[in-house]
């Protein structure tokens, strides 16, 4: 900080010190703003510990109590009387002056973030926000609550142009290297690193990182080795060039730096260096509840869910306007770093208690018309992103491994999930492309549920002008999407009809049971899952969480999962309703809504192995894009997959009516096959 800044903090933090002691505003309001002053000044401490190099000598076991204390007030044990829980907020507080009070705590909460990473400036701001709110509660008893919003919202506009164009950099610019600073500079064998974030470290952390650091150095060299080289085969595969490239995205949990490392090391020899950023925390730069870059346990799934909709009040036109001004800008500064950028490089963790979440009443919610604003700069802010880093250049890779909650036999399925990981691509690339000989001869394929699955779903394939030189799936091994395999497509629209249901679902962190998805002409018409009491209640959260408020969704995907030893190791330690849709969706069929694979990308030729061009790429949707571009694409893409167990049959049929049948009661029978169902035969066992 230069001078003026430093004198800024300084004053701001006297006031807040001050505000612990005084009684000048309404005595119902007194309890939120002491205790919030007090979590401010606790972040303060924090600071003064890391400039003077306190922090640095702190045991691990001072380092954990101190972690603990920050999120405490978070955490489900506190959750019921904290604050940032609407419910207790708006019955202390007020219905509106609560519900807009729990939204600026959370954004405080922001803080913890920016002093571990040194962003002074940003504290300061906020600091000088919460003054700001707490003056119109000493001037007034009860201040108007648009007054208080106008305030936020100001705020908000005022910022755009700090908070969102270093989000933006921070994205794709190497030298913003907090995070790498720590992977390759720290003693791993050390845990003490893992606290350096200001994430919450909880025993999944710590436990992981211990039990890499006892694996063998051959071990992590796989781990890393599968990851960076699927990244680069997506680049191979897809006829891009990623010689023109020098940046990836590295995103993760915490805990596995000791393999990240070894990939950053395995990206430099591909000639590029790590962009790290951490999972958004301000309302500014959030999408709802979503996990986008590097971060720790989720301290309260239930807390993230309450405040997904706190952009409610800022959203409108204008601010939509200002972000993507400043958007266009950012990236404008930056455009030789955007046209460098290849991508992101994902590794998942999964294993937790599956959540499905309270609807809370007293919570921030969007209104039809800020939803349709969100949904307009998503559209927006996709097509000035795709200017910059276009996605026909672009390309990413996605791996998953097991969090240490996935239960007692943490050990065994860690070393199970490395062997799937790692399964022999070439195997599955010759039996892929059988079935998709097979479904390159259907005008349609049905899939049907057996027993409770009410599935039943004609799905409509594009017509091969030349089926000797194209076709219609793509044979997916282990490069973008690992592990492998499955083959997959995009559908045509107009004719696929019907039913999909899944009796048991976790997407985007999110539980779903009995979910249920009615299609015509290939959009989706109606919805329902049994999650609430309420059908309404269950209308909104698939409204919300799938179809991301769209009115409709097109079925952008079909695919059939071919890892049935993936299945297998999910069935024998009973994690079934735990495995990501990564992995999930190689375990089965599956079906996208939204956008299909092949976004911002339709008019790169890919070929599969065997030579055939992939021209089922567009939907009656997507190439919209040649004459309105806003009209066709979603920004979104969730897999749903049916698990072997509840289908009856997977059958392709020609023009001519025959019957192709993929899968039948559970198992593959389509000839040359068979080899898929020898994992399977350990379930009869």
């Amino acid at each position: 900080m230069n001078e003026l800044e430093q004198e800024r903090y300084a004053l701001a933090m006297e006031r807040i010190q001050r505000i612990t002691g005084e009684e000048t505003v309404a005595a119902k309001y007194q309890g939120y703003f002491g205790r919030t002053a007090e979590f401010i000044l606790s972040i303060d401490e924090i600071r003064r510990t890391l400039v003077s190099g306190e922090w640095d000598t702190w045991t691990q076991e001072q380092l954990a109590v101190q972690n603990g204390e920050i999120y405490s007030d978070i955490l489900s044990g506190n959750y019921e009387k904290s604050y940032a829980n609407p419910q207790y907020a708006c019955g202390v507080l007020g219905d509106e002056t609560g519900a807009f009070l729990g939204a600026l705590y959370t954004e405080m909460r922001a803080m913890i973030a920016y002093v571990f990473e040194g962003k002074e400036s940003y504290l300061t701001v906020l600091c000088e926000l919460f003054i700001q709110i707490y003056n119109c509660f000493e001037e007034q008893p009860d201040p108007e609550y648009n007054t208080l919003k106008d305030i936020f919202y100001w705020f908000a506009n005022d910022y755009s142009d700090v908070f969102v164009a270093d989000r933006i950099e921070e994205q794709m610019n190497p030298d913003r290297s907090f995070a790498a600073d720590i992977i390759l500079n720290s003693d791993l064998n050390d845990l003490r690193y893992l606290y350096r974030y200001g994430e919450y470290v909880s025993e999944n952390e710590v436990r992981t990182a211990q039990h890499l650091n006892q694996l063998p150095d051959a071990v992590i060299d796989k781990m890393a080795g599968v990851y960076t080289e699927g990244y680069r085969m997506g680049f191979v595969l897809a006829n891009k060039d990623l010689s023109k490239k020098e940046v990836v995205n590295i995103r993760y949990m915490l805990g596995y730096e000791r393999v990240v490392r070894k990939a950053i090391e395995n990206f430099a020899e591909m000639g590029l260096k790590p962009a790290i950023y951490r999972a958004a925390v301000s309302i500014l730069t959030k999408r709802q509840q979503f996990k986008v870059g590097y971060y720790g346990t989720i301290a309260n799934k239930q807390y993230e869910y309450d405040h997904r909709a706190d952009q409610a009040l800022i959203l409108d036109k204008q601010f939509v306007e200002r972000k993507l001004e400043v958007m266009k800008y950012t990236y404008e500064q930056n455009k030789d770093l955007a046209r460098k950028f290849a991508g992101p490089a994902v590794m998942e963790v999964f294993g937790e208690e599956p959540f499905s979440p309270d609807r809370k009443s007293q919570a921030l919610a969007l209104s039809e018309k800020q939803e349709q604003l969100a949904l307009m700069f998503d559209r927006k802010s996709g097509q000035v992103t795709n200017e910059y880093i276009r996605g026909e250049e672009r390309s990413f890779t996605i791996i998953a491994y097991p969090s240490p909650e996935i239960g007692d036999r943490y050990e065994e399925i860690f070393d199970e999930v490395i062997r799937i990981n790692t399964l022999d691509a070439k195997l599955y690339q010759e039996v892929q492309q059988t079935i998709i000989n097979a479904l390159d001869r259907g005008e349609y394929v049905h899939v049907t549920g057996k027993g409770k699955n009410k599935t039943n779903l004609k799905i409509r394939l594009h017509e091969l002008a030349n089926p000797a030189k194209e076709t219609n799936f793509e044979n997916c091994v282990a490069d973008v999407n690992i592990p492998v395999g499955e083959v997959f497509t995009t559908p045509v629209l107009d004719g696929t009809n019907g039913t999909l249901y899944v009796s048991k679902v976790y997407l985007h962190e999110l539980q779903y049971r009995d979910l249920e998805i009615i299609f015509e002409n290939g959009m989706i018409t109606d919805y329902s899952c049994s999650n609430f009491d309420d059908e309404a209640d269950a209308k909104k959260y698939i409204h919300e969480n799938i179809l991301h408020n769209h009115p409709t969704l097109p079925l952008g995907e079909f695919a059939i999962g071919t890892n049935t030893t993936a299945y297998v190791t999910a069935k024998k330690f009973r994690i079934e309703d735990k495995m990501p849709i990564l992995i999930a969706e190689k375990m089965g069929p599956h079906f996208a809504v939204g956008d299909t694979c092949y976004s911002w990308s339709e008019d790169i030729k890919v070929c599969n192995p065997n030579g055939k061009e992939i021209v089922a790429k567009d939907n009656s949707i997507s190439i919209r894009r040649k004459e309105d571009i806003e009209k066709a694409y979603f920004q979104c893409h969730t897999d749903i997959t049916i698990p072997y167990e509840e289908l009856e049959k997977i059958s392709v049929f020609t023009a001519a009516g025959e019957e192709l049948a993929i899968i039948a009661a559970g198992r593959f029978v389509l000839a040359g096959t068979e080899i898929l169902n020898e994992p399977l035969k350990e379930l009869n066992r």
